[in-house]
């Protein structure tokens, strides 16, 4: 990518039920220099409100529809399983790219994730340097590489 062209920066919403996690997320995006706007909910239900813009997500403007969900699967309440279900019947939110970033290894984690839809399937790294890998080629290839349903001037059903 030529330094003249422009990435346009975009809205990730991560569903990490783990306070350290969600920190070290933000740092390993700020250190790989991405400049996305990085939105956090702590489970399930929080994932589903935001994205239907429900209970105390109803301002659009504080809380924007996400260009990308990075998911954890073992949350409290509702967890990522249940909520991608949700998410990829819902004709509003589907086209939505989900990217699974979980400690999970289970094998049926796995091909029921991409059952699903998901765009990914992404174990947790162990330390932050992979983690800071990890988040900067997400960046890389969700902002500069793909073409995102978010991004299309006809988003019919988004």
């Amino acid at each position: 990518m030529s330094s003249h062209e422009s990435v346009q920066p975009i809205v990730i919403l991560m569903a990490e039920d783990d306070a350290d996690d969600r920190l070290l997320a933000q740092d390993a995006l700020t250190e790989s220099r991405l400049a996305n706007q990085l939105y956090f909910v702590e489970d399930g239900i929080e994932l589903v409100d935001y994205l239907n813009r429900a209970g105390k997500y109803t301002d659009k403007e504080k809380y924007p529809l996400p260009d990308l969900i990075l998911l954890d699967l073992n949350m409290p309440r509702k967890d990522g399983r249940e909520a991608l279900e949700e998410i990829k019947a819902n004709p509003d939110l589907r086209r939505i790219p989900v990217i699974v970033l979980t400690t999970s290894k289970a094998e049926e984690d796995i091909l029921r994730s991409y059952d699903l839809g998901v765009g990914g399937f992404i174990s947790k790294p162990v330390t932050f340097d992979e983690l800071v890998k990890v988040m900067k080629t997400i960046g890389e290839y969700w902002v500069q590489i793909v073409k995102l349903p978010s991004r299309l001037k006809s988003k019919s059903n988004y």
